[in-house]
């Protein structure tokens, strides 16, 4: 059937619901390149503004699924989960959370993304170790993850080609934050990329897309609706991106403070990023049934992590994928920010501190832009912790000091010191099946 591109964009604006016809029709012109991005942008908007039910939020991931290739994991000996966060500054965890579920014989076939804005991306941080290849064909993707469980690349063009352009689109068009469409952006690659069950770790806080708790669960509930639509078993916890995870934020900072996680050196600085990286892998555990328990489930991930099974399956993925761990570059540029008061760290906006990463030049503007493997920072104090003025609050990382000094600012312009502690954050503040 034939429509106009501009009859469906008005019976949006008055509210209407799409029929399924509709919505094969503008993902499958627009893939094609029949309709322009001012009408995609125009539709989108709409969308926006007036909302998508979940029927039209499946069926609107259903085609973006069908305008590229699919994989099929289903002839593997063993099951197959993948995880997905929302994003972050100092998120990490896909990076332990992969190798601690590989190790334990299953799958983790990984499409993970690049940094764009204040949030980081596990690409680019895998890039910055040397030789890295995220970009694999399909075939040699599900080639890896048979013979070694884990793999983590990119987005390809081949998988969901609709999403890709219109992400582009939604990026420089205002409208990103729709549940709907972030829904089916990030449903349709990961059932385009085949796996049997996914995790997600949607963000609530300063540093989230989600703000608060509320979108955050609404948000986790279509998601799980979704997947569901799809016959895959989808799991969500809701956390905390009131301050950056763990100490380091950036890429090659983030590779060695992963790195240390998995060689099981200097835990007590790192318990956040373990803490969450354990209910991850509890969840994955028991959505493909490897443990019964969360209980258990932590206690599997402990033992992969204690073990050193985690750190060789990693160190495996990366010689699947071309890296060179030992080659991990070093920032030859450091500078401290130190506190220009006593008390105690009361809160982190930590968007404004991932803005700072993108300073540095850790992370993107625009989605051309070229990122620096070596950019980031470190995170000193964490929020209740208490500070003597003069002592350092963050210590800043580049290749050259040229943009150290609006870093600085930024970062300052971004904590709260009070004389008095706040109350306790909550890393995982709900599970959602």
């Amino acid at each position: 059937m034939h429509f106009l591109a501009t009859d469906i964009i008005s019976n949006k604006k008055q509210k209407k619901t799409h029929t399924p016809e509709e919505i094969q029709f503008l993902i499958s012109e627009y893939t094609a390149g029949n309709i322009p991005d001012y009408q995609m942008a125009s539709w989108l908007m709409a969308s926006l503004l007036n909302g998508l039910d979940s029927e039209e939020a499946y069926l609107l991931t259903k085609e973006i699924v069908r305008s590229g290739k699919t994989i099929d994991f289903s002839d593997l000996p063993f099951p197959t989960v993948d995880k997905h966060s929302t994003g972050g500054v100092g998120d990490k965890t896909s990076l332990l959370v992969g190798p601690i579920v590989a190790a334990a014989g299953i799958g983790v076939p990984m499409m993970a993304g690049r940094s764009l804005g204040h949030t980081g991306g596990t690409v680019d941080k895998l890039e910055s170790i040397p030789g890295f290849n995220a970009e694999l064909p399909l075939e040699e993707f599900k080639s890896v993850v048979k013979k070694n469980k884990l793999c983590i690349i990119g987005q390809t063009g081949d998988l969901c080609p609709a999403d890709k352009k219109m992400y582009a689109l939604r990026d420089v068009t205002g409208t990103i934050d729709s549940i709907p469409l972030i829904c089916a952006s990030i449903m349709s690659k990961k059932i385009a990329e085949g796996m049997g069950a996914l995790v997600l770790d949607i963000k609530y806080g300063s540093g989230a897309f989600m703000g608060t708790t509320d979108l955050a669960e609404d948000l986790a509930s279509l998601l799980i609706l979704v997947g569901r639509r799809f016959d895959k078993k989808v799991t969500a916890l809701i956390t905390n991106m009131n301050q950056p995870l763990g100490r380091y934020a950036g890429n090659s900072v983030e590779i060695q403070e992963c790195l240390e996680i998995l060689r099981n050196e200097n835990h007590q600085d790192y318990s956040d990023t373990i803490d969450l990286t354990f209910e991850l892998a509890s969840e994955m555990y028991v959505n493909v049934n490897r443990t019964k328990t969360f209980a258990e489930g932590k206690m599997l991930a402990a033992n992969m992590l204690e073990s050193g099974a985690a750190h060789e399956k990693f160190q495996e993925m990366v010689f699947a994928q071309g890296g060179q761990i030992k080659n991990l570059p070093i920032p030859p540029q450091s500078q401290d920010v130190l506190s220009p008061a006593s008390g105690y760290v009361s809160a982190i906006n930590t968007k404004e501190a991932g803005n700072a990463n993108v300073v540095l030049g850790a992370g993107r503007r625009r989605s051309t832009d070229v990122v620096n493997p070596v950019a980031g920072f470190k995170v000193h104090k964490k929020v209740g912790d208490p500070i003597e003025k003069g002592e350092p609050l963050w210590t800043l990382y580049s290749h050259e000091t040229k943009n150290f000094s609006e870093a600085k600012e930024r970062l300052l312009n971004s904590i709260k010191i009070t004389t008095t502690p706040p109350p306790p954050e909550t890393l995982l503040w709900k599970r959602i099946h």
